[in-house]
């Protein structure tokens, strides 16, 4: 992957290898970000699993202290008494058959899809558009359920979710540059806990492997583990 001279200049002084403090780190992120924008957070952890293994999964999901900086938008599928729980709890867009055609015709401005079991019958026809971006309703982490009121209210207050990737790896985006350095470490102190809570029984051996913190654009720094899971 070829980069700019801003990457580049913000990485001068770079030493491969080396890992830091959480404290440094964060210090080393804020220093290292060279965006025009504000940049988001990055963490990436490198876990001790095998990734083609169906048990060894790691999936889960938490709600920053200080959540992430972003709007979070809620769409609902749903019926009747649900529609209006779905409503009353905050949902950016509730409806059914409306919804379904307003996805299928290509609008996806939304962050989180959730369904009554009732209906994810004729909402699994969204699958092809909805799949390959992780939008689709899931019973496994709570987006399928006749709760409405609680999982809508849940996400707009921040909880997001994480699984790893075919290297390894978890990415997840816990904030924003401008954040105040203690609100990114606890952030970050959040998410690796319930990452760690989150390791399959079939994994043996250190969990929490390599943790690398960076902005979106920026260089990335690795932390030294022992410094976050405690």
């Amino acid at each position: 992957m070829k980069h700019g001279k801003k990457y580049k200049a913000a990485a001068q002084g770079v030493e491969k290898g080396k890992t830091f403090s959480l404290d440094e780190a964060v210090v080393r992120m804020k220093e290292k970000a060279y965006a025009k924008f504000d940049e988001s957070v990055d963490l990436d952890v490198n876990v001790g699993i095998d990734a083609s293994k169906g048990d060894q999964v790691v999936r889960g999901s938490v709600v920053l202290p200080h959540g992430t900086g972003k709007q979070v938008r809620v769409v609902v599928f749903a019926k009747g008494e649900y529609a209006e729980k779905a409503k009353t709890a905050g949902a950016d867009y509730v409806g059914f058959e409306d919804l379904i055609d307003k996805i299928a015709a290509g609008w996806m401005d939304f962050d989180f899809a959730v369904a009554t079991p009732d209906i994810m019958g004729v909402v699994g026809k969204l699958a092809k558009q909805l799949g390959p971006r992780g939008l689709l309703p899931n019973k496994k982490i709570g987006t399928v359920t006749f709760d409405v009121d609680a999982i809508v209210k849940e996400l707009k207050s921040g909880r997001m979710f994480f699984k790893n990737d075919k290297n390894a790896i978890v990415h997840f985006s816990l904030g924003k540059v401008s954040f105040d350095a203690d609100k990114i470490k606890d952030n970050i102190r959040a998410f690796v806990k319930a990452l760690s809570s989150s390791k399959p029984a079939s994994s043996k051996g250190k969990f929490i492997r390599k943790i690398t913190l960076s902005s979106t654009m920026g260089v990335g720094s690795c932390i030294q583990p022992d410094e976050v899971v405690k």
